[in-house]
């Protein structure tokens, strides 16, 4: 059996990191394109929030980005709070208060 503290330290070392921030980028800027092409479920919002997820976790710059942006604009940050399933969030009722 494989010990969490294993997986953990496979994932969480510095080439991953880097590896999962190209990800989350290459996710984003895939994301506008596919959006273009006719769909019957809108797969470019979950490509777009993958790849902004992978990049917040792996990002300090980034995350200090999102946290100014949050204190900017506190309605649409709960939203994102809430696609995202961050902590932030509290219930689906509180989103647009």
């Amino acid at each position: 059996m494989i010990h969490q503290s294993f997986v953990t330290s496979l994932i969480r070392n510095e080439p991953a990191r880097v590896a999962q921030l190209g990800a989350g980028l290459v996710l984003i800027v895939v994301a506008p394109p596919l959006a273009l092409i006719p769909q019957p479920f809108p797969i470019a919002i979950i490509v777009a929030g993958t790849g902004l997820a992978l990049v917040l976790r792996n990002s300090s710059w980034a995350r200090r980005r999102y946290v100014r942006w949050h204190r900017r604009h506190p309605r649409a940050g709960r939203v994102a709070d809430f696609s995202l399933q961050r902590r932030g969030h509290r219930d689906v009722r509180d989103l647009w208060r």
